[in-house]
């Protein structure tokens, strides 16, 4: 611990959310466990705890490296992940009609490329902004060059993971608007982007069947990937009432259980009683199982910790020197929070069904260790600052005597 650098508040909100992800991973596995270790419940407290030793080893080593380095790597993992999405999309492990997994060869364990592509994207899109600050109001010198890798990263995302694709470009466009990038081109992107959106929501509308509460028959063209996945979230969101299929919400009702049960104060570490119901009540649906086990101050105690991780990632970004580090910093945490809104906003039923975890406390995997790795190249931006502000204190109190 005396070797780490950078804001200890970062630190400490880290170390808590491990914790948190410990006690509700162990809780919430109890339907895994029983399906396929006989009960066993151990293996994924031992799993978990290993994926946080693995992903604070990631933290501290990325911590420990200049930023500096992240943008020199930018671009070569900007230019990696294109065509490791590419073959994702078309050889990659499908799950509900998506494919959002590659298989590593000899280990044969599988990672998500969509979680590569976000970190490299923010990366270059931090360096890209650093570089043209001087034009980047310039539709065709400034814009273009910042919004094409945008641009082809949520269309390669898209088709497996629409949620994650307009989660990536929502938190692009924030970060451009920050970096002075033209309101005006912003507004115009938004504008575009809203015309298949609106088109999702209105086929979905169009194609509902009201009186037998489910959807109709879509034509052959909508037909195709993932299309009717996305129909039916549409649907389930705006039409979740009586005449709602019952199977379509199964999720969201469940969830709405474990919210029901927990209460104010919830029922106590290990005694949900809904994780046997919730599908994926480890990952996507983690957020119900704590409000079930500590109440709806749980649920506002870890809104609160995410939201002081944005703030002293702010500070971070207020106090860098450099743009780069600047952008860089405020680009991953906004990513990180607003992901972890999203997955709660899912749970409480504020936004449509979708496949993100909350970061660092959903089960382990390629994303728990992606999201270690922003964590330690924002603490890495951290350090820098750390480092500057020694520095110049050093030199006010030598040039004072």
């Amino acid at each position: 611990m005396s070797r780490t650098k950078g804001d200890k508040a970062i630190w400490a909100i880290v170390l808590v959310l491990a914790l948190v992800s410990m006690l509700v991973v162990y809780s919430s596995t109890g339907l895994l466990a029983y399906k396929y270790n006989r009960g066993n419940t151990e293996i994924y407290l031992f799993k978990q705890i290993m994926f946080i030793i693995v992903g604070m080893a990631v933290i501290y080593f990325s911590h420990r490296v200049n930023y500096q380095l992240y943008s020199r790597v930018a671009r070569i993992l900007f230019l990696i992940s294109i065509p490791l999405l590419v073959y994702t999309l078309f050889f990659g492990v499908k799950l509900n009609e998506g494919s959002r997994w590659i298989r590593l060869p000899i280990i044969n364990l599988t990672f998500q490329t969509s979680d590569l592509a976000k970190l490299a994207l923010f990366m270059y899109l931090s360096r890209l902004l650093s570089k043209k600050q001087d034009k980047i109001k310039d539709f065709k010198q400034g814009f273009i060059p910042v919004m094409l890798p945008v641009v082809i990263i949520c269309i390669l995302i898209a088709p497996a993971n629409l949620s994650t694709a307009l989660l990536v470009g929502a938190t692009s466009m924030l970060l451009m608007f920050i970096g002075r990038v033209s309101t005006k081109h912003l507004l115009m992107t938004i504008g575009v982007v809203a015309i298949p959106v609106v088109f999702l929501v209105t086929i979905a509308v169009a194609y509902y069947d009201k009186s037998e509460g489910k959807m109709k028959d879509l034509p052959a063209f909508l037909e195709g990937g993932r299309i009717p996945t996305w129909i039916k979230r549409v649907q389930n969101f705006v039409y979740d009432n009586k005449s709602a299929d019952k199977d379509d919400n199964y999720q969201i009702n469940q969830a709405k259980i474990a919210i029901a049960k927990g209460g104010m104060l919830g029922l106590g570490p290990g005694n949900s009683e809904t994780r046997n119901f919730l599908p994926h009540p480890y990952s996507d649906f983690i957020f119900a199982i704590i409000i079930e086990e500590y109440g709806i101050v749980g649920g506002a105690f870890i809104i609160l910790i995410y939201l002081l991780f944005l703030l002293r990632s702010i500070r971070v970004f207020r106090k860098c020197p450099y743009a780069f580090g600047a952008f860089l910093a405020l680009g991953l945490s906004f990513t990180l929070v607003i992901q972890a809104l999203i997955n709660m906003a899912v749970t409480v039923n504020l936004f449509p069904v979708t496949g993100v975890t909350l970061p660092l406390v959903s089960m382990g995997g390629s994303s728990f260790l992606f999201t270690c790795l922003s964590i330690g190249i924002i603490l890495s931006v951290a350090r820098n600052v750390e480092q500057a502000e020694g520095k110049a204190m050093a030199e006010a109190k030598v040039a004072a005597e």
